[in-house]
C-alpha cells in the first residue's frame, strides 16, 4: 500500500504510540538510559545514552516489527509474513514473528553478514539470500508476496511500524523529562518519525535532530524538494541508514516535526563509535553512533539536556575491526608509514629500535625486498604504528626523517 505525504502526519498519533506501548508490554525491553560524562564535558549539559544496542535482536526494529505483524488480521497472519533487510529488520520481523506464531520468510542480500544470518535463523525465520545489495533484496521480497500473498513487512514506510518505534519516544520522556534535544540517526526515517510524533505532542519544546551519513544522505534533498526523492548510489559504513530513499510516510512526519538533519562523515562515525566502546563500554554499530557523531562534531549547538538514540549494536565483527582502525586513525592513534631502507641485515631491528625510542608501538611490519622501484640495496618496509594522537604523529615521522630514513608519502 501507498501513502502520500500530505497527511502522513495525520496517519500516526499519540494515541498510537500509546496504543503500541501497551502492545509491546512484555516483548521489547524498556531500554537503558545511560549518562556519559565524557559527552557531558564536552556539551556543557548532561549528555544521556538511550541504549537500544541492548534492545532484544539487538536494535530497536522489533519494536515496528512486533506492532505491524501483531495488528494483522487472522487470514493475514494464516498467509505468513515476508520482509527484505541486510540484517536489523531482518531480525526484529523475525522473532515478532515467531512470538506471534507467524511463518516469516525473509530476504537478504547474499553478501550480507553471516552473523545477522545466522541470528535471523535463530530466531526462527526461513531465510532466502537473493541479489547483491538490498534493493535487489526488496524486489524479491516483493515478488514473493505477490506470487504467495504473504504480507510485506516494510522496514520503515508504515504506520504501524512507526507507531512502533515512537515508543522510544515515550521512553525518553519517562527516563528524562527534563530533555531538550533529542538526536536519532534517520535512514529511511520510521525511527525519527515515531519519537517525533511522541515526543512533539507531550513536549513540543524538544528539539528533535536527525541525522544521516554524508554518503547516503536523502533527506536534505528530499526536504528541499518538498518530497522524497532518490539518491544514486548510497555509500556508508552505517548499513542502518543506507537508505537511498525516504519512505512516504516517515517523510511527511520528519518534514513536519524533526527541526533539523544534519550529516556525519565516516571519520566522525569511525570515532563515535571508538567513543561509544571505550568511553561508554557499548557495543554500537556505525549507524547506532550517529547520534553521537553528530555531537562530537557540533557539541555547541544542542540544547541540554541532550539524548542520543544508540539504535543498534549489531556490527559484523570483521567491520567492527575496520571500523575502530580506522576510528583510531582518525584520531590520530593509528599511523601507517611507508619508508625504505638499506637491504643489509640489522637494518630492520635498527629501525624498530629508532621507534622504541619514540614509544611507538609496532602493530604490523611488512617488508618488500623485489620491486621494479627498488635499487639493488634498498628495502621498502611498511609499518602499521599505534601512536598517542596527532602530536605523536608528527613526532614520529620526525624522528624516522632525523635517523636518516626516506618516509614515502
Amino acid at each position: 500500500m501507498s501513502y502520500g505525504t500530505a497527511d502522513s502526519l495525520g496517519l500516526v498519533t499519540l494515541d498510537d504510540v500509546r496504543g503500541a506501548q501497551k502492545m509491546l508490554t512484555g516483548v521489547a525491553r524498556v531500554t537503558a538510559m545511560e549518562g556519559s560524562r565524557h559527552l557531558s564535558q564536552l556539551v556543557g549539559a548532561p549528555v544521556h545514552l538511550k541504549c537500544e544496542n541492548l534492545q532484544r535482536t539487538g536494535s530497536f526494529k522489533l519494536r515496528g516489527a512486533y506492532v505491524r505483524i501483531a495488528g494483522l488480521l487472522p487470514e493475514e497472519r494464516a498467509a505468513g509474513v515476508v520482509a527484505a533487510s541486510a540484517g536489523n529488520h531482518a531480525q526484529g520481523v523475525a522473532l515478532a514473528s515467531a512470538l506471534l506464531g507467524v511463518h516469516a520468510t525473509v530476504f537478504m542480500p547474499k553478501g550480507a553478514p553471516l552473523p545477522k544470518i545466522s541470528a535471523t535463523r535463530d530466531y526462527g525465520a526461513e531465510v532466502r539470500l537473493h541479489g547483491q545489495v538490498v534493493d535487489e533484496t526488496l524486489a524479491a521480497a516483493r515478488e514473493y508476496a505477490e506470487k504467495t500473498g504473504a504480507v510485506f513487512i516494510h522496514p520503515f514506510d508504515h504506520p504501524d511500524i512507526i507507531a512502533g518505534q515512537g515508543t522510544v519516544g515515550l521512553e525518553i520522556l519517562e527516563q528524562c523529562p527534563e530533555v531538550g534535544t533529542i538526536i536519532v540517526g534517520i535512514g529511511g526515517g520510521g525511527l525519527a518519525a515515531g519519537i517525533a510524533v511522541a515526543v512533539k505532542a507531550l513536549r513540543p519544546d524538544v528539539r528533535i535532530v536527525g541525522v544521516q551519513a554524508a554518503g547516503s544522505a536523502a533527506y536534505p534533498p528530499s526536504l528541499q524538494a518538498g518530497r522524497p526523492v532518490s539518491i544514486e548510489n548510497p555509500v556508508t559504513m552505517a548499513d542502518g541508514i543506507k537508505v537511498g530513499r525516504p519512505g512516504d510516510v516517515p517523510f511527511g512526519i520528519v518534514r513536519d516535526l524533526v527541526d533539523e538533519v544534519r550529516t556525519v562523515s565516516e571519520d566522525e562515525l569511525s570515532a563515535a563509535l571508538l567513543l561509544c566502546l571505550e568511553r561508554a563500554k557499548l557495543v554500537v554499530e556505525p549507524a547506532g553512533a550517529s547520534p553521537v557523531a553528530a555531537l562530537l562534531s557540533d557539541p555547541g549547538v544542542f540544547p541540554g539536556p541532550v539524548v542520543t538514540v544508540l539504535s543498534g549494536g549489531n556490527v559484523d565483527p570483521v567491520l567492527l575491526q575496520r571500523v575502530l582502525r580506522h576510528g583510531m586513525a582518525a584520531q590520530g592513534r593509528y599511523l601507517a608509514v611507508r619508508l625504505r631502507l638499506t637491504d643489509r641485515p640489522g637494518a630492520l631491528a635498527t629501525l624498530l629500535g629508532a621507534l622504541s625510542v619514540v614509544d611507538a608501538n609496532v602493530l604490523d611490519v611488512s617488508h618488500v625486498r623485489t620491486d621494479p622501484r627498488l635499487g639493488l640495496t634498498e628495502a621498502e618496509v611498511e609499518l602499521h604504528l599505534e601512536t598517542k594522537g596527532p602530536a605523536h604523529c608528527v613526532e614520529v615521522g620526525q624522528a624516522l626523517r632525523e635517523a636518516g630514513y626516506t618516509v614515502i608519502d
